[in-house]
């Protein structure tokens, strides 16, 4: 068979390969904890799925506009709003099936061949799938473990070229936990507007931080004539099935997304856009409380991994995930993570997995019980010991 050549450029997600790899194993027989996806554990609050119900009863089950239920677009404008201290209309908000078509848009949109794009690395891979497979150049933006995982304005600086088109930016991060500060916000901005460029902000761990705020590039005066906000339902609320992110932006960005919508998936799913307006209005105890469990399974996780020898790791302020240096233990990231899935059941990722820089560490998601923590921690002690022997 002969496939379009631009398909080679295009790469994947290795959480989802390292699942089904685990998933083998179980059906195996082996134990395996799981620590490798980025799901929360809990399930999707109970009034948020009574109000997709009875809109299924009412019948909300058909065609919807394709930048998204109008009810639904206007939560998400005051939503956005409020949390973000700025001023968004209906026009500026467009739902998608989760944040993954709004990131390909966004950089199908801006990024023509040629053109640069600079992505946080280690970052989420799918970022630089997207830039590449649009024939646009990747380039990284190193993020440092002795600042917490954040970057050198002036390493940034030196990036920007006459070819640069965007900034990519994840606060709070995935892989890392890394959570961007006011000042590092006010100078990506500041070097967007110098240098006209756009800003692409993922922001879907906004309500998971821990001992400091949320903060989002957006509430920068004037960021949102330049910028693409993204954020969704799948962490705050636990709806990673429900496949429901939405994107803020200037109008005529909103326009070229909605375009792209039609062309590829029509619209949204229409009653699932009422549970969204349930879970962005209703009450927000379920968020509050899986955050402080994240917070509590955090603790345990960092403290335990500094506690075997050849890792160490730093405090992630946001999202749910550890992202250990293992490079005194002698391994590297890939090999590591291959054997501790393999032979002692525990599934994590390869630093790797989120770019060049990732090497020399793993990441770990804690969506998962403080039990299951406490064992995958003692079985990779156990093969770290056995491995020196």
């Amino acid at each position: 068979m002969q496939f379009a050549d631009r398909l080679s450029r295009l790469g994947t997600e290795g959480a989802f390969e390292v699942l089904a790899h685990a998933r083998q194993l179980e059906a195996q027989g082996k134990s395996v904890i799981h620590l490798e996806i980025g799901e929360p554990d809990f399930d999707t609050p109970k009034n948020i799925c009574e109000v997709a119900k009875k809109a299924i009863d009412d019948g909300k089950t058909h065609y919807c506009p394709s930048a998204g239920v109008p009810e639904a677009r206007k939560v998400v404008a005051e939503n956005f709003s409020r949390t973000r201290g700025v001023n968004v209309a209906v026009e500026n908000v467009v739902i998608m099936p989760g944040v993954k078509p709004l990131i390909f848009n966004a950089i199908f949109a801006l990024a023509n061949e040629g053109d640069e794009v600079i992505c946080p690395n280690p970052g989420y891979p799918i970022y630089e799938s997207v830039v590449n497979y649009c024939g646009a150049k990747v380039v990284p933006m190193h993020l440092r473990e002795e600042v917490n995982f954040r970057f050198s304005i002036e390493d940034l600086k030196a990036l920007i070229t006459p070819k640069t088109k965007m900034i990519m930016v994840n606060s709070p991060q995935n892989p890392t936990g890394g959570v961007l500060t006011r000042e590092d916000l006010e100078a990506i901005y500041g070097l967007a507007e110098e240098h006209d460029l756009w800003v692409v902000t993922d922001e879907i761990y906004s309500r998971i931080t821990y001992e400091k705020p949320f903060e989002s590039i957006c509430s920068i005066p004037g960021a949102l004539k330049r910028t693409v906000a993204i954020d969704g339902m799948s962490k705050a609320y636990s709806m990673t099935g429900w496949r429901l992110g939405y994107g803020i932006m200037p109008k005529e960005m909103a326009e070229i997304q909605t375009k792209l919508a039609i062309n590829n998936f029509s619209c949204t799913n229409t009653f699932a856009q009422y549970a969204l307006i349930e879970a962005l209005t209703g009450p927000q105890d379920d968020v509050e409380k899986m955050v402080a469990e994240f917070q509590r399974r955090r603790d345990v996780f960092v403290e335990g991994l500094n506690n075997i020898e050849g890792v160490s790791c730093t405090n992630p302020l946001g999202a749910f995930y550890v992202f250990p240096n293992i490079t005194r233990t002698g391994f590297k990231s890939k090999d590591l993570a291959t054997r501790l899935l393999d032979e002692v059941g525990v599934a994590g990722l390869s630093g790797t997995a989120f770019g060049s820089f990732g090497e020399g560490y793993l990441r770990f998601s804690y969506a998962n019980s403080v039990e299951n923590i406490k064992e995958a921690l003692a079985r990779f002690e156990k093969f770290l010991a056995g491995a020196a022997a």
